[in-house]
């Protein structure tokens, strides 16, 4: 079993983890994969907050933000180009 500090910090690790994951999400065509990886670290630090008090909390949830836009807006404009790809292909 982990000690307190050891859970602590691996908390605090997860939520600046999502941060960084959070702004590469932002970038665009390659951002889903980030922007998911960031929802996932989001949620595992979200658990260890039931029992821990995280003083990265703002960086989590700047980062879960991040991520659900760059997730919402770059899934949507790669579906669109992979669609628009795929008509012209079949057009031509």
């Amino acid at each position: 079993m982990n000690s307190i500090p050891a859970t602590k910090i691996k908390m605090m690790k997860g939520s600046l983890r999502c941060l960084t994951l959070g702004l590469l999400g932002l970038l665009p065509l390659i951002g889903v994969p980030f922007a998911l990886a960031a929802l996932w670290a989001s949620f595992s630090a979200r658990q260890k907050e039931r029992q821990f008090w995280n003083p990265a909390k703002p960086q989590r949830i700047l980062g879960l933000i991040c991520a659900a836009l760059g997730a919402l807006i770059w899934s949507v404009v790669d579906t669109f180009l992979i669609y628009h790809a795929c008509n012209a292909y079949a057009n031509s």
